[in-house]
């Protein structure tokens, strides 16, 4: 496995999209996105696994047979040790299936209230995969260890990031820049390892 010529993003989010192509910028690629296809041949796939690497490869195989093109996706999300890890994968439908990233984000700070500072321990977690039309697939997954905090702080980033401080910050993840937060996330840390093992495999051709 090597990188491909052309990839697809298996994503419909916009944030996502604008994410990745920061993050992977250099990869030695084009891109192929739903923002440049056709978008009605994107499958927009349905999280319906059990782990984080089920929804990565379901979004990833799905819309690489759709356009006989490799693909890449990620599922990713929140644990909370407080909650026994929850929301997990599922911390993108926390509040219901149709929930928006701020009903979420109010489910769980509601979910949080009463637990002293110190035990909000918490960590994103990402799982980066890519699938080729023939079958194989290739994956990788990264933390980012951090804190909860009882109220929203910053405007950028999406989801969970106005309440996430990463360990060794004092800022949210949504007060940071985008280099900032790029270089220390889960999905940065996931898609250089994808890209690491993709190297090497040229590397080793």
């Amino acid at each position: 496995m090597a990188f491909p010529e052309r990839l697809a993003i298996a994503s419909h989010n916009a944030h996502k999209l604008r994410e990745l192509g920061r993050i992977c910028s250099d990869w030695p690629v084009e891109w192929v996105t739903v923002e440049n296809h056709d978008p009605a041949a994107f499958p927009d796939v349905e999280e319906t696994g059990d782990t984080y690497l089920d929804n990565a490869l379901l979004k990833a195989t799905q819309v690489a047979a759709a356009l006989g093109l490799p693909a890449i996706a990620d599922d990713s999300g929140i644990e909370v040790d407080a909650l026994g890890g929850a929301p997990g994968p599922r911390s993108a439908r926390y509040a219901g299936e149709q929930a928006s990233d701020a009903q979420n984000l109010d489910a769980l700070l509601r979910a949080v209230r009463g637990v002293p500072s110190g035990g909000r321990t918490a960590r994103y977690r990402c799982v980066a995969a890519i699938a080729w039309p023939d079958g194989r697939t290739e994956h990788a997954d990264a933390t980012c260890e951090g804190a909860l905090v009882s109220k929203r702080r910053g405007a950028r980033g999406f989801g969970y990031d106005p309440v996430f401080v990463p360990a060794g910050w004092d800022e949210t993840m949504a007060e940071l820049s985008d280099d900032q937060k790029d270089r220390i996330s889960h999905r940065g840390r996931a898609f250089r390892a994808l890209a690491e093992a993709l190297a090497m495999d040229r590397g080793r051709r």
